[in-house]
Order: structure tokens, then sequence, then C-alpha cells
């Protein structure tokens, strides 16, 4: 057998690099293994960008996971935050909140700079990229002006005229003051476009969480459309306070009808949602009476149309979940269903029902398919193509096949068969018959009797498919593996249909010894 020179990688992600700079560098959940395919291909990443030297944070690095939740949480509150504030406040919000406004401006300018120094999933969710040109050419296209809106720092100029004029007893400079304050309550408004960061946030989380993904796209598809419709009745409630207020609250105004222009701001609050709330689903609680002028009208005319666009969401958002149905998990369940009774019908031990359950993950990830059905539905050529990016590669590293011509590896390719085994399987037994070689596509094993590691891309027990006989050698998984096999019963009845390949073949026996794992 020809041995790939592949140095030991069987090392641990996390000890790749060394320091703070290890956070930043990709973590192994579902997503990253779905991404790059292996543990083996996670680690590599991580050795490619660490010798790159570029301080970039991956998209499915620590760092970038604790981040993502961080502000996911700082959105939502600044979601709620920010219309109380202009609403109800009238420039009273206390020390904590101006703080909590400070650190927010300054946490999402910090954000809009690291967006620069963030990789990107692309789109079909098969790479990252990580060069820093593309990463600002992306985001410069997309989000940048955006996000540099929802960033403006509106909390320190309230904090600058705070600092400048609280201090002083000038009425002109009061009356200056008062007017910074209502333009600063109406500019916060530019504020409320953070909304899309927490839609990008949430989808963010969805990527880098380590759960099961189809039910992490359920869950938060909910919570997502519970959170929207929370921030609508919300927002419709300080908008039917704020308008009043804008107006110095005139005396046919609901406010002055309600006696709440001195009440507290829970009061004001709760009268106001149960207002909106009113409107939005066409309830005459608490707005029996006709608008009194054409602000109030409007008031409730956008209360209306916001109350239908809840329903529409609702709508709309239970259609979709009904035909994103996924099918093939739902077969997939099905069949773990039949395989539990079984398994308890035949009274098979714990640990081996263990493995047979995580077997059918490995090898299906909670979709349910057949390969062979699905190859045969579509034409021949584009069977040869979907097996070409497949195993061509694989098979190219082969001495075998390394000088045989197109012809002869397109037909050898639908003779592979893919098989999955989990770690500590035994994938060839020492004095076992040699009836078939490997490609390794993803995944590690150890050849015990020479203790070598093979890993991606590697191969094991090509000569057979020359010297028939027995293993030299046990293969054990060290890992989750999927695998090609050649039988050398397919090699052989592909090769008679090249005569000249077959006579290169057997010159290639007779120079080669029958030393083969």
């Amino acid at each position: 057998m020809e041995m790939p020179t592949s140095p030991t990688r069987r090392r641990s992600v996390a000890a790749v690099a060394g320091g703070w700079r290890n956070l930043l560098l990709p973590q192994l959940n579902r997503q990253s293994l779905y991404v790059y395919g292996s543990e083996i291909a996670v680690e590599e990443e991580c050795i490619k960008q660490r010798d790159s030297g570029i301080l970039v944070i991956h998209p499915f690095s620590p760092i970038r996971s604790y981040y993502i939740m961080c502000m996911v949480a700082i959105t939502f509150l600044n979601l709620i935050g920010i219309p109380m504030e202009i609403a109800f406040l009238d420039g009273e919000s206390g020390v904590g909140w101006e703080g909590f406004n400070v650190f927010s401006d300054t946490l999402f300018l910090i954000d809009v700079a690291l967006n620069f120094r963030t990789g990107i999933i692309t789109e079909d969710n098969e790479d990252a990229i990580l060069d820093l040109k593309l990463i600002r050419i992306n985001y410069l296209k997309s989000w940048f002006i955006p996000d540099v809106i929802a960033a403006f720092p509106v909390g320190y100029i309230l904090l600058i005229a705070d600092l400048t004029y609280s201090t002083d007893n000038n009425s002109s400079k009061t009356s200056r003051m008062v007017r910074i304050l209502m333009f600063v309550r109406i500019l916060s408004l530019v504020r409320l476009l953070r909304v899309s960061r927490l839609v990008r946030f949430f989808n963010e989380v969805e990527k880098v969480s380590n759960a099961n993904l189809e039910v992490v796209r359920l869950l938060f598809r909910v919570l997502s459309l519970f959170m929207t419709i929370f921030l609508l009745c919300h927002w419709n409630g300080c908008i039917q306070y704020f308008v009043p207020m804008l107006e110095d609250f005139p005396a046919d105004c609901w406010v002055r009808k309600e006696n709440l222009t001195n009440a507290s701001v829970v009061e004001k609050y709760s009268f106001g949602v149960f207002r909106a709330l009113s409107h939005m689903t066409a309830v005459s609680y608490g707005s029996s009476d006709s608008p009194t002028n054409n602000t109030e009208m409007w008031i409730v005319i956008i209360s209306m149309v916001s109350g239908a666009l809840m329903y529409t969401l609702l709508v709309a958002n239970t259609t979709a979940m009904v035909s994103d149905y996924d099918t093939t998990a739902t077969a997939y369940k099905d069949k773990m269903n039949h395989l539990d009774d079984y398994m308890t019908f035949m009274k098979l031990p714990k640990d081996l029902r263990l493995r047979i359950s995580s077997y059918y993950q490995a090898r299906y990830a909670g979709k349910w398919f057949d390969e062979k059905d699905i190859l045969n539905w579509v034409s021949t050529s584009l069977k040869d193509e979907i097996l070409t990016i497949m195993c061509s590669k694989l098979l190219g590293k082969v001495s075998v096949f390394r000088n045989c011509d197109r012809d002869f590896i397109s037909s050898i390719l639908p003779h592979l068969q893919h098989e999955v085994y989990q770690e500590g399987d035994v994938i060839v037994q020492q004095n076992g018959p040699g009836d078939r070689m490997f490609l390794i596509e993803h995944g590690q094993v150890l050849v015990e009797s020479l203790e070598k590691e093979l890993c991606d891309g590697d191969h094991f027990g090509e000569m057979c498919l020359l010297h028939q006989g027995k293993r030299l050698s046990t293969v054990r998984a060290l890992t989750v593996c999927r695998l090609f096999s050649l039988s050398v019963t397919s090699f052989k009845e592909v090769l008679r249909r090249f005569p000249e390949l077959s006579k290169n073949m057997d010159k290639m026996a007779e120079n080669t010894n029958t030393s083969f794992v």
C-alpha cells in the first residue's frame, strides 16, 4: 500500500492556537461540522486561519457565539426601552438608563468596526469567507449604512447636553436645553432601526447554535414571531401617548379624558398598550369614543393597520411553517421509531442500542433519503457530474488510478459505495479477506500495525485490487468516518471493458509487492 505522508493530526481543536487568539478560531458544533464535514476539517480550518496571521473573527468561533447572544439581549432591551424613554420618561430617565444608553451606543459603534473583521458564511453554507478585502466589500454593500445610522450616538448627545446645561439657571439656556432634548428625542427614533440587527442576530444565533438544526430553526422562527408581535404592540402603545404629548396634551385628547397627565409611568404605559391592543384586535374596549381630531384619527388608523399586519404575520408564518414541513426529517423520525420498536422487541443491550442510534444519526444527519434512488432519478450526465465532484479527487490520489484515462475513472465512480463508521469501529480486520479498498472522505483512522493515522483524502487497501489475499493489519476508526469503498469484483468488472488498461494493471501487479492493509 502507498502510505500518504501525513503527520499525526489527532489534536484537539482547542490546542491549535494558544491564548486569546484561540477564541477567534472555529469551535466544534453541528453547524461547523455540517459546513466542513469532519472534526479534522474543522481543525485544518483552525490551522489555516492561525497560519494566515490575519486577525479575523471566525463566524463559528466561541467569542462570536457569546457576542451574538449578548447583542441579542442588548438590542431587544434597546427596542423596548427607547420608545418608553421617548414617550414616557420626559427627560427624567435617571443615571442608570443614561448609562445604559451610552453603553449601548458604544457597543453598537464597536459592532460596526468588528463587522470589518468578522468572517462570513456563504449563502450555500459551503465555506467561510475570511479574506478582509472580501469581508469589507460585502459589508459596505449590505448592512454598513443601516448599521451606522442605527448606531448614531444619541446617548452621548444627551449626556453632553445634560452636563452642559444641568447646572445653569439661565432661562434662555434652559429653554435651549428643552429644545435640544425634544430634537434628540425625535432623533432617538433612528435607533429603532436596530430592529433589523435583531433579525440578523437571530439568524446568526441559529448558525452558531450547537443544538439540533431543525429544532433550532423552528424555535427561533416561533420566538422571532412572538417578539415581533410584542414589539409591534409595545411601539403602538408608546405612540398612543407620544403623539398627544408632542401636542402638549390637548383638552380633548384621551390622556386628559383619562386623567393621566400626572399618573405614574406604569399607569400611562398600561393605558397606552391597552388602547393600542383595542384598535389592533378591533375590540371596542378602551376606544369606544370616536377620534376627536385629525391626529387622533391617524393614530387609530395606524393602530388598525398594525393590527392587520399582526394578523398577516401570524397567518403568513403559520403557513410558512406548514409549507416548510421537512418531509425527510419526518421520514427519519418514523424510521427511528420503527428502529426503536425493533430494538425493544429484540431486547438488544442498551450500549448496542446507543451505537445503532448514533450510527443512523452520523449516517443520515437527521434526514432520511435513498442515495441510489436519488442518483437514478437524474440523467446520466448529471449522475456522472455528481459522482465526479464527490469522488474523483479521492481516486486521483491512489497510485493505481493516477495515470488512468478519464473514461475508466468515470466507469469506476458508480461502483463506489458510501459507508459510515463510528468511533472505535473496526473497518478492516487483520487476516480478513482483502476484497475492497477504501477512500477517506471525512474522518480519521488508525492502521494499528504501523501506528499510522490517516485522515481526510487518504486511502488504504488499494493493493488488494491487484493482489487478492489477507489483510496484514487492523484499521480502526478514531472518529466518525465517511468512506467510499470499491470492491475487487466491481474493479475487475470495469477493467474487462478496458483491455489495454488491464494489461498495464497486470504489469503493475508484477512489479509491486503484495503487502497491503
